[in-house]
């Protein structure tokens, strides 16, 4: 096990004067508080001894069938049998990894990928397999090459770390080369509501729901201290992930599942979505405009069309580790790319959030970074003849 350099780098943006574009934690400015506190108060009034008592492994029936429900309306065919309530989709991550994964077995994952699952499969001794692709996802024909693998770990809705969106187009024929493979796909999706252009295609598991286990996360619809999240598993795999489940915290809190269904069932998220979405699509407006301001040549991004990231790629020769304490010094943090790599790392990468700082946070930031780059391609600038410095 290592530690995770996103939370090391957490540590850091504790001081007041650095303004962290690093975490991707959601904006606590976005949080429900009031449907939260009214919801609270009505499961301790109505169900209190359930409530605060153990629970079922597999989790709070009615909220399992709530995100079946839910699925249904994303394409999926899913029954509530196949939903395992989580301790976060962090938590799924870990039990796939543990029934899954044998030592020295092989898991494919994108380039780059969330660092949170490398972390969450490697106390299996997993041996990674990094995907190639492209701005649009990993290459479906790369699969060939990964077919013996337990199975392929894919963020399909806005990924962290990159931002990017597979298209129709890409997800049909990455679905359609694991089944023709028999390669079973880990679908991450804890950022698909929150799109800000227009809504993400069908699921993966839509596509092979046999083939396909999905985790899904309210940490970032409702609020990350509920650590809440659900794993939908394929009939003959579901078993096993439960027995997982016993053996890690028997149930995931079940006040918790109470007090979340109980703002779900009241429609909550009809209304609570669209403010949201609209908060943050301002800030990662505000983002793209800054990095187009500051940042010098030859640096290159995408513009999320969702989720909370921008990813930035610096001019070849730049370590965004080695440039971290630069950027600190100056008031800001970001997070290096390096991590986010199971394969060769490309160290001149970058992740920045948009969700936590205001507009004239993030312009601070961006211009700092901006500065922090600008100085290190002059120091990495080869030094002029004599004669030239002179004429200069």
């Amino acid at each position: 096990m290592n530690p995770s350099i996103i939370r090391e780098i957490l540590k850091l943006t504790e001081r007041p004067d650095v303004i962290s574009l690093a975490g991707g934690l959601p904006s606590p400015d976005a949080f429900p508080v009031e449907a939260l506190r009214e919801a609270s108060a009505r499961v301790l009034r109505d169900t209190p001894r359930e409530a605060l008592q153990y629970a079922a492994s597999e989790g709070h029936g009615p909220l399992r069938d709530w995100v079946a429900g839910e699925l249904r309306g994303l394409g999926l065919v899913v029954d509530p049998g196949q939903v395992l309530i989580t301790t976060g989709s962090q938590q799924g991550l870990d039990l796939v990894g543990k029934v899954l994964i044998d030592a020295g077995s092989r898991v494919a994952v994108e380039t780059p990928t969330y660092l949170g699952a490398l972390q969450a499969f490697a106390p299996q001794e997993p041996v990674f397999a990094a995907v190639p692709g492209d701005d649009g996802g990993p290459a479906p024909e790369a699969l060939d090459a990964v077919a013996d693998a337990r199975f392929l770990y894919l963020l399909p809705n806005f990924q962290n770390p990159s931002g990017r969106c597979l298209d129709e187009a890409r997800r049909a024929a990455l679905a359609g080369a694991a089944e023709r493979l028999g390669l079973p796909l880990l679908e991450d999706d804890p950022y698909g509501a929150l799109w800000y252009d227009a809504p993400p295609p069908p699921p993966l598991a839509a596509r092979w729901p046999e083939g396909t286990v999905y985790l899904g996360s309210f940490s970032k619809v409702l609020a990350p201290g509920l650590r809440l999240g659900y794993v939908v598993a394929p009939a003959p795999l579901y078993p096993k992930l439960l027995q997982a489940k016993q053996a890690a915290d028997l149930h995931t809190p079940g006040f918790n599942q109470r007090l979340v269904h109980e703002v779900l069932r009241d429609g909550l998220l009809a209304t609570h979505l669209p403010g949201v979405r609209d908060r943050y699509r301002q800030q990662r407006d505000a983002m793209a405009a800054a990095l187009a301001r500051h940042l010098p040549a030859g640096c290159r991004w995408q513009r999320p069309s969702g989720g909370m990231f921008f990813w930035v790629t610096l001019p070849e020769g730049l370590d965004t580790l080695a440039l971290l304490p630069a950027a600190v010094a100056r008031g800001v943090a970001y997070v290096p790319g390096e991590p986010f790599h199971a394969g060769t790392p490309q160290r001149n990468t970058l992740r920045l959030s948009f969700v936590t700082a205001s507009a004239e946070r993030i312009e601070r930031g961006i211009a700092a970074i901006g500065a922090v780059v600008r100085e290190a391609l002059a120091d990495a600038a080869p030094a002029a003849p004599a004669a030239d410095r002179r004429a200069a």
